[in-house]
């Protein structure tokens, strides 16, 4: 199949090549065909290894989201929801609870390697340094307590963007009259950056950081691609991905990997679906990890799976 594939995409180049020779296209024309070629001769065999399956490393959980690699431990932490634990796997100790918080959801590292999390109990960002003090990042916009922070993403600047749907509430009211995207500067400041979602879920940017991508698994279901400008403000999407699904990351090539019904759908990042990695149990989020950063690791339900694949994740690094 892959050396199919191989053949087809060479072939595809070979035709586009003579096209471009011949002069009888414009510039828009080529790119489309570009984009066209990379769709058309996709494939997910291209990112699978062969004969390697996805493997339960531990069940038992209650609801398991927001898996984050922790790089110089060697670990893996990650939330189980409804228990209100953060719970923890490595190779040698498989899984266990690491520590209670108020019903973290989405967790990532910072520039410093500090740990951040949304929670939904707590309605709040919180972010935890190396000696294990919780400082309170963001629990407001105006006065108003957040709905129930979900996921999150950082950019190379240090700007925290943000997805505050209300699935967290379980019967709390709600202050803020929407479920919106925030982001957080590195001065602490809180801005909205989009109110156009019904439930904004999963989030991530771009290798370059010139693209975000934004899920909504309400009645939108759609994953939307907005650009980056100036200020961080949104305009309308450059194109959107019909699919109601949760958690999402990005490899170094730009493909979008992210959790719906059957398991990790993968996209080019032009948009165009590659193919799924299925999952026994439907899984809530996912992300890249292992010593060299080409493995998945994905929360589903009751349990944590991985599986290592062709491709490498996307590291953020200080821009200084």
């Amino acid at each position: 199949m892959a050396l199919l594939y191989d053949l087809l995409k060479c072939v595809g180049l070979l035709i586009m090549s003579i096209l471009v020779q011949s002069c009888r296209m414009n510039r828009i024309t080529i790119l489309s065909l570009f984009f066209l070629s990379n769709s058309v001769f996709a494939d997910i065999s291209s990112i699978l290894i062969k004969d390697n399956e996805v493997k339960k490393l531990g069940t038992g959980m209650k609801f398991t989201e927001g898996p984050v690699w922790i790089k110089k431990e060697k670990k893996l932490i990650f939330s189980d929801i409804p228990t209100s634990l953060q719970m923890e796997w490595t190779a040698l100790g498989g899984v266990k609870k690491w520590r209670e918080v108020e019903q973290s959801n989405g967790n990532l590292l910072d520039l410093n390697g500090d740990l951040l999390s949304c929670q939904h109990a707590g309605r709040n960002l919180i972010k935890t340094n190396a000696n294990g003090e919780i400082e309170i990042l963001a629990d407001n916009f105006e006065g108003k307590k957040f709905n129930s922070p979900n996921d999150l993403a950082i950019r190379s600047d240090g700007e925290i963007w943000f997805t505050d749907p209300s699935y967290g509430l379980r019967g709390r009211k709600a202050e803020i009259d929407g479920k919106w995207v925030y982001r957080r500067k590195i001065d602490g400041s809180i801005k909205v950056l989009c109110k156009t979602f019904d439930m904004p879920n999963g989030i991530a940017f771009s290798p370059d950081e010139k693209r975000v991508y934004i899920a909504d698994s309400g009645n939108i279901g759609k994953i939307r691609a907005y650009e980056v400008v100036k200020e961080g403000l949104l305009r309308d999407p450059l194109f959107e991905i019909n699919i109601r699904c949760d958690g999402m990351c990005v490899d170094t090539d730009g493909r979008i990997y992210t959790t719906s019904r059957g398991g990790i759908h993968v996209y080019g990042s032009n948009g165009k679906k590659i193919g799924v990695i299925e999952v026994p149990e439907h899984p809530a989020n996912v992300c890249f990890g292992g010593e060299n950063y080409d493995t998945l690791f994905i929360t589903a339900r009751t349990s944590l799976y991985s599986i290592k694949i062709n491709a490498k994740g996307h590291e953020v690094k200080s821009e200084k």
